[in-house]
């Protein structure tokens, strides 16, 4: 019998483990994040009783390939454009209580005198809230529909990402073992400086890619495919210094972007739950009984911080940001709990051998104890608010009522401020892809130039594909927003503006130069005043060339809509509602979707027959037919069961076609005797009117809406006759139809009594 190799042994173990307190623990209704730490510690050597793993070094590989797994999948869930949508109130209560629940950690971890990594590391365990058990929670006591359920997930999604900034942070001093600012300064440049680069050149590339091999995308291709580039990108990540974990979540965020997201994340799903499994029972097996025992005190003074911590600074910080006091309880109250970055921030102290080996089975009793209490903390917000407010000082009320009411964001933002910031953000975004396009070409090009090509030629060529490859991002520092409406207003109403608008492009001007002079002086060796004119000379010709400027609107307008095309394609399948459907509530006007119901009396009618707009005064901008869309529908067009149609109204308006829809709905009250099918039978007599005409002659079907079942004829059976078979005296024929119609056809009098 051969030797099964320990490793396989072991994963046996896990999975077995693994798979009976997933049961366990979904009869209990408890989070299965709980059963895999459970099925950690039986199958960990501090488990006695159970069979324990061989090879632990093995299971920690496993373990990270799981962390990569779950940040590839938050990256999936995750968008950068939620960030935009969550507003600021969400802005505000995550940062308050992340930055405050480091510090409570920090104070914590000082108190019972550890060091400073330690205190730093448990400050970040404890400062993010676990966004799976948060969901679950509200899913079981039924809140998903409650306003400030709303707020805690906003605050949950901008955690999420801060969380990812957070391990960049820490690995960043881990490794550097101290806390200097400048350091701290240039790590967090480095960070903004590859995430940006990153997410532009991925949204500009992998969408275009995946469009194009679409037509070879099996569902096991699009898996590897994916699994190709989260793999890419985590040993990208290490290489620049970050960790693998970063790199994972960075490439899932950019294929959140995509049209094949869901597809994706479906896919990845299985993939994910398996090595997040064995993840969180890698966490279960440093759990060491002793060690708890030993630091009972410290895990019980931990739970009191995360519990008290989180529910003040939570209601604080939804307070800043001009919520009620309610609100903002039920919304701090909804926090008090850690989970999944805790561990994963535990594992990464771990790796880099910067806390103690007691600090890992710690945070995960903190986490179990903390999870169990998050559905009591939520039911017990409102009671506490209610509390509160019963023995609050009515000038505090007031003073939050008054603060509540005057924190609405403001819609109007000064021409100045939105040009600046359209400056900053595009000549900071252009400023990132030409470092990165010089970096590279210094590294590669031109080593690779010189080599192969003799003297000043290698530079020659070197330069001028260097200075190609920059000159559409160049053009655009310099050139963008010259014209838009912000710089033409304000130029027009206030001379005073003018100086400091030329200034603007000047500046710009000066930072193109100074890109293509630092690669001139890189290559040649040549005086400072002919590198400046030469450098001028060609911002000139960048400046004028039109090729370059259809160049960099064609890039531009291509980035713009892979980074648009998960939403045009929600939008085209009616999934989200259209961009001008917000500028349309200026107007006293809106989108509304509705479904024809199949029992419609409108099912079948052409919008000319139904005149909507007419009877109503609401307009069909849209029908949505499965995976068809028909926009700006002709008055030829039909509608049909199921469809589902956008309407654009006021709200009165709106209300009023919502119910004659219903009423088209409602069917009468005989209409189930109405609808009776019958079978009955009728002779040919001498004086019929079907007496030698055809079926189709007769009109039985397309006038009476009957059908010829089939004909007795001189005591033949019965026997379908053909169409053009003209009816003979004494035929008996067969008909079937709705019951008002036979009567209608053949006469009641004439009919058998005969049914079947």
């Amino acid at each position: 019998m051969s030797d099964l190799a320990p490793l396989i042994s072991d994963l046996a173990l896990i999975l077995i483990c693994a798979g009976i307190m997933t049961l366990v623990f979904k009869k209990l209704k408890q989070p299965l994040v709980l059963g895999y730490i459970v099925a950690g510690f039986l199958a960990s050597p501090h488990m006695p009783y159970t069979p324990s793993v061989m090879e632990s070094a093995s299971m920690k590989v496993w373990a990270d390939i799981g962390v990569i797994f779950l940040l590839f999948a938050l990256g999936l869930e995750f968008s950068f454009k939620k960030i935009v949508k969550v507003g600021g109130p969400a802005v505000i209560a995550a940062c308050t209580v992340i930055f405050c629940m480091i510090m409570l950690g920090v104070a914590v971890g000082s108190a019972f005198g550890w060091s400073k990594m330690d205190c730093l590391f448990l400050g970040g365990m404890i400062a993010m809230s676990s966004t799976t058990i948060i969901y679950k929670a509200f899913d079981d006591l039924g809140l998903r529909k409650k306003q400030f359920t709303g707020l805690v997930l906003s605050v949950l999604i901008l955690e999420d990402i801060l969380a990812i900034v957070l391990m960049v942070m820490l690995s960043t001093m881990a490794v550097r073992h101290n806390f200097e600012g400048a350091q701290m300064l240039e790590s967090i440049a480095k960070l903004l400086f590859f995430l940006i680069l990153w997410f532009v050149v991925g949204i500009y590339l992998i969408p275009l890619l995946l469009k194009k091999c679409k037509k070879l995308m099996s569902d096991e291709t699009l898996l590897i495919v994916a699994l190709a580039m989260c793999f890419g990108m985590v040993v990208l990540a290490a290489r620049t210094g970050f960790s693998p974990a970063f790199g994972a979540f960075i490439m899932g965020s950019i294929l959140a972007e995509t049209v094949e997201a869901e597809h994706i994340e479906k896919l990845v799903t299985p993939v994910k739950d398996l090595f997040g499994a064995i993840f969180f029972v890698s966490v279960g097996m440093m759990v060491d009984p002793a060690m708890i025992v030993e630091y009972a005190g410290p895990i019980i003074v931990i739970t009191l911080a995360v519990i008290g911590g989180q529910a003040l600074f939570g209601t604080l910080g939804v307070l800043l940001a001009g919520q009620p006091l309610k609100t903002a309880m039920q919304c701090g109250f909804s926090l008090t709990q850690i989970g999944e970055f805790a561990f994963i921030i535990a594992s990464l102290g771990v790796s880099l051998h910067v806390t103690g080996h007691f600090l890992y089975p710690i945070v995960v009793a903190v986490s179990v104890i903390t999870t169990f209490l998050t559905p009591y903390m939520i039911r017990m917000a409102e009671p506490a608010s209610n509390y509160v407010d019963a023995h609050l000082p009515e000038r505090w009320k007031n003073f939050l009522a008054r603060y509540a009411s005057g924190s609405r964001p403001v819609n109007h933002e000064s021409l100045w401020k939105k040009l600046i910031m359209a400056l900053l953000r595009f000549t900071i975004v252009y400023s990132i892809v030409c470092v990165a396009v010089v970096a590279l070409s210094f590294r590669f090009l031109v080593p690779f130039c010189q080599e192969s090509l003799p003297g000043i030629w290698g530079s020659l060529v070197a330069a001028g594909v260097t200075i190609l490859c920059l000159s559409p991002f160049l053009r655009a520092i310099m050139i963008k927003k010259n014209h838009s409406v912000e710089f033409t207003t304000l130029w027009k109403e206030d001379r005073g503006n003018r100086a400091p608008l030329v200034a603007t492009i000047v500046l710009r001007v000066l930072l193109a130069v100074g890109f293509l002079m630092f690669v001139i002086s890189g290559l040649f060796q040549v005086s400072v005043g002919l590198v400046l004119g030469i450098a001028f000379l060609l911002a000139v010709l960048m400046i004028l060339s039109r090729q370059l400027k259809k160049q960099s609107i064609l890039i531009e307008r291509r980035f713009f809509q892979n980074l648009r095309s998960r939403d045009i394609r929600a939008e085209y399948m009616g999934e989200k509602k259209p961009q001008y459907a917000g500028r349309l509530l200026s107007k006293d006007l809106h989108l509304a979707d509705y479904v024809i119901p199949g029992e419609a009396s409108w099912a079948g009618k052409t919008l000319a027959e139904l005149n909507f707009g007419k009877k109503y005064g609401v307009h069909v901008v849209s029908i949505l037919r499965g995976k068809k869309r028909i926009n700006i529908p002709g008055a030829s067009v039909r509608l049909f069961p199921e469809d589902k149609i956008q309407v654009i109204g006021t709200d009165a308006e709106l209300n009023v076609f919502g119910e004659a829809m219903n009423q088209a709905c409602i069917l009468e009250d005989d209409v189930v005797e109405k609808s009776e099918m019958i079978l009955r039978q009728f002779r040919i007599e001498v004086d019929s009117p079907f007496l030698h005409k055809s079926i189709k002659e007769s009109g039985i079907r397309d006038k009476y809406h009957c059908l010829v079942a089939g004909v007795e004829r001189e005591e033949n059976a019965l026997r379908a006759p053909a169409p053009n078979e003209p009816f003979l005296e004494g035929d008996v024929v067969w008909i079937v139809g709705e019951s008002t119609d036979v009567y209608r056809l053949a006469g009641q009098d004439t009919l058998s009594e005969e049914e079947v």
